[in-house]
């Protein structure tokens, strides 16, 4: 596709940063996308003896599906709308760079690895937000949650530490000019609207379609820049008391169609529905 220099228009976004559009469109964008390592959901999960620590021997990691299945891919297709780059950012240590290698293979241009085991949620988000800062995204991507803890707190932190809106359960997204519009998931329902870049946004079920890595991809990865950088200090908000397993599952019960008495019972006093 070719734009004559008439085509372009300069314009700022809210913090000031330069860019061009073509008539409604932008003609680069910066992208960042937040990956975690989550266990496999069919791993057998067990703690150390003081139920303190996640027993890893033996687990399989993968990157949590909402980055990497709608986060990821939606990034990548904006990138091929618009042009730009891609760049994918994990908080974790060594062993996690099989993972940000897996994101440079499904089309990420270069990736950043904070070396650092994360602490907790606002952990996580001061250290994405310090490198973010100073880099002009356009967008920043992240999951809606990570299958493991389930805490959706790091996109609202992270909107609230670079002070610019932020997107939360996305749908769907779409981008003309310094404007973004948005289908969200809420209770009983969707909303949309529109917001202005840069923004953050949580990416839920429906925003994208998941890519695999194809065979071209998986080798490009591994000559893709991966840079790992220092953690900065950052106030631990949570404080591990002890993981807890879940009770064993307890056999079914059978009940005949007849017995309400039977039925009742349990609800009331076993369940504790009635």
């Amino acid at each position: 596709m070719f734009f004559s220099i008439h085509d372009l228009v300069s314009d700022k976004d809210i913090l000031g940063n330069d860019y061009l559009c073509v008539g409604k469109f932008k003609a680069f964008m910066k992208i960042l996308v937040c990956i975690s390592k989550t266990p496999d959901t069919t791993s057998k999960i067990a703690f150390d003896s003081d139920n303190m620590h996640l027993k890893e021997e033996g687990v399989s990691f993968i990157m949590n599906p909402y980055d990497e299945w709608y986060a990821l891919v939606r990034g990548i297709e904006l990138r091929e709308k618009f042009g730009g780059t891609v760049s994918v950012m994990h908080v974790g240590e060594a062993s996690s760079e099989v993972i940000v290698r897996k994101a440079l293979a499904i089309g990420a241009d270069q990736a950043i690895r904070i070396d650092s085991k994360p602490k907790d949620s606002n952990d996580v988000a001061t250290q994405i937000a310090h490198y973010a800062q100073n880099q002009s995204f356009d967008i920043v991507f992240l999951g809606k949650e990570t299958i493991d803890h389930n805490g959706s707190e790091v996109g609202a932190l992270l909107a609230g530490m670079l002070a610019i809106p932020f997107i939360s359960y996305c749908t769907k997204l779409d981008v003309e000019g310094n404007e973004l519009s948005a289908t969200c998931e809420i209770e009983g329902g969707e909303v949309s609207f529109k917001t202005q870049l840069p923004a953050v946004v949580s990416a839920a079920k429906g925003l994208a379609e998941q890519r695999i890595p194809n065979m071209k991809g998986i080798m490009d990865a591994k000559k893709k820049p991966l840079e790992v950088i220092s953690p900065v200090s950052a106030n631990q908000k949570v404080k591990l008391v002890r993981f807890e397993a879940l009770p064993p599952k307890t056999a079914v019960k059978l009940i005949a169609p007849d017995d309400i008495d039977s039925l009742v019972k349990i609800l009331h006093e076993e369940v504790k529905v009635i």
